[in-house]
Formats: C-alpha cells, sequence, structure tokens
C-alpha cells in the first residue's frame, strides 16, 4: 500500500493554483540578488575572516561573539572583518535536483548522479515552472532597470539608490511570503545541519555535517523545512541613530537586530518595515556610556 502511494504521489502535483504564486517567487529571487548586488557596491559590508558574522557599515563592530572557525574554537573573541559579498547576505542554500516527483530515495553511493541547485529554484520548478538559465544563474546586472551595471552602481544618485533598495526590499518580502504558500510542497531540513531535501522524502547522503569533525557518517535526522530553513534572513547588529559610531561589546544588551537585506535597505534610506520595529529596538535606549 505503501509503494502504491508514493507511485500515484505525483498525480496531485503540480497545484494549478501554485504556478503563479511559484513563478512570482523566481522573479523575486532575482531581483533581489541582482538589488543586493547593487546596493554593497555602495554601501560598505563587511563579514569576519573566522565565523558567519556580517556587518552592514564601514568598520564592522566591537561585540565579542566571534568563535573561530568551529564551535569548539576560543570564543568571546572580536572579530577580524574583511570585505563582504553578495553570499554574506544571501545565504546559499542548495539542495539535489530530483527527476520527478516519484523519484526514488537518493542513496550515499548516487549523490554524485545528481545536480545540486537553489533550494527556492527546485521548489518552484516542483510547483510547475519550467526553469531557464536565468533561473539558475540569476545576472548581478540592474542594466534591464535603466539604472546602469552594477559597475556604476558606485555613482548612482541617492534617489536612485533609495529606488533600487525599495525595488530590492519588497522582492524579499515577496520572495519569503512566497516560499511559505510554496511549502505545501513537501520541503524538509535534517535536525543537526543545515541540508535541505525538497522532495517527499529525505535522501540518505551520509555527511550530517554536525558529525564531520569526529570522522563519522550518520544519515540526516529530517524535520518539516521551514521558510528561515531556505530563505536564511541572516540577522545582524544594527546600529541605530543613538547609538556610537562603533558598537561596543558593554553595549550589546541595548543594540537591536535586523536581517541583512533590510539593514541593507534601510541604510539606503528605505523606511523600516513595522513589523521588524520590536527586532531592531527602533525606540529602545542607547548603552550608558
Amino acid at each position: 500500500m505503501m509503494l502504491k502511494r508514493i507511485e500515484e504521489r505525483p498525480k496531485d502535483y503540480p497545484i494549478r493554483d501554485m504556478v503563479p504564486v511559484a513563478r512570482d517567487v523566481l522573479k523575486a529571487r532575482m531581483l533581489l540578488i541582482q538589488g543586493v548586488s547593487t546596493l554593497i557596491q555602495a554601501i560598505p559590508v563587511v563579514a569576519c575572516k573566522f565565523c558567519p558574522e556580517v556587518y552592514i557599515g564601514e568598520k564592522g563592530h566591537l561585540i565579542q561573539t566571534c568563535w573561530g572557525y568551529n564551535r569548539r574554537g576560543a570564543k568571546n573573541r572580536v572579530h577580524e572583518w574583511i570585505t563582504g559579498g553578495l553570499n554574506d547576505i544571501l545565504i546559499p542554500v542548495e539542495t539535489f535536483r530530483l527527476s520527478n516527483m516519484s523519484q526514488k530515495v537518493i542513496k550515499h553511493n548516487q549523490r554524485f548522479n545528481f545536480d545540486r541547485i537553489p533550494a527556492v529554484v527546485e521548489l518552484c520548478r516542483q510547483a510547475g515552472v519550467d526553469l531557464t538559465t536565468e533561473n539558475l544563474y540569476p545576472s548581478t546586472s540592474t542594466s534591464q532597470s535603466g539604472l546602469g551595471g552594477i559597475d556604476g552602481a558606485v555613482s548612482l544618485s541617492s534617489g536612485e539608490l533609495n529606488f533600487v533598495a525599495n525595488r530590492t526590499l519588497r522582492a524579499w518580502e515577496t520572495l519569503r511570503s512566497g516560499v511559505q504558500k510554496l511549502l505545501v510542497y513537501p520541503a524538509k531540513v535534517c535536525k543537526y545541519c543545515s541540508e535541505i531535501h525538497v522532495g517527499p522524502s529525505g535522501h540518505k547522503d551520509r555527511f550530517c555535517g554536525i558529525f564531520r569533525h569526529e570522522n563519522l557518517h550518520p544519515s540526516h535526522l529530517w524535520r518539516k523545512a521551514r521558510v528561515d530553513d531556505l530563505v536564511p534572513p541572516k540577522i545582524v547588529w544594527r546600529q541605530r541613530p543613538q547609538d556610537p559610531p562603533v558598537l561596543l561589546n558593554k553595549g550589546r544588551e541595548f543594540y537591536g537586530h535586523a536581517p541583512a537585506v533590510v539593514d541593507l535597505c534601510t541604510k539606503a534610506g528605505v523606511i523600516t518595515p513595522p513589523k521588524y520595529s520590536c527586532m531592531m529596538k527602533v525606540q529602545g535606549l542607547s548603552a550608558p556610556v
């Protein structure tokens, strides 16, 4: 009975009402990548050399939250900042590209027989959208918007930069809300690491990231994926007008946070969406001197 249900499962997909949603998600993803690629040319972004910490600003902060190359390393250290890039703001999340919805479980020795593509793109493909090269490898150029290519982003006026930031923030919200709707399709994430699988059942690749340093090769333990698993928000410290020019470790309890994309867009002049005000502590007190 279980085998019969698996064989008949593709008959329920794709869901016709979800096809326009999937198209909007792919369009928003392309606009988001183009927008962030443009904004980081005009607004400085730094990333820690030894951990995933990111900061939207020129000098970084002095908050001691660096834990080194791995979580067993030294903790509570000051970050060592280097120039950040697109992948520091928009974290790449990839998954196996399945042949169809009735694809058999991918075994460990079959893992190299399947391509790896962005998880959001695979989710949209299974929702009924035909993929193009532009979907898989979106251009970082903003030439189609009439604002010139990415190389000219530094010379954009404040008004043009604000236009790009507004469009980028709208694309961010559209992407996340669209992925939430598309999660009527089966998508799973490993309970112990960030591995994503879009499909009716997880794969059997025995390289769960949490155990790699111990030379163990256990299978993933799957649970239902959420929006944050497919589109990680990348939370960063945010400097408010009442904060010092460089955020200090002693004031960390007073500072706010924001998704990196949101903070990047607000630095370009976009009004902060109200739903982020609590996280950003917009009206919060400043740290005592």
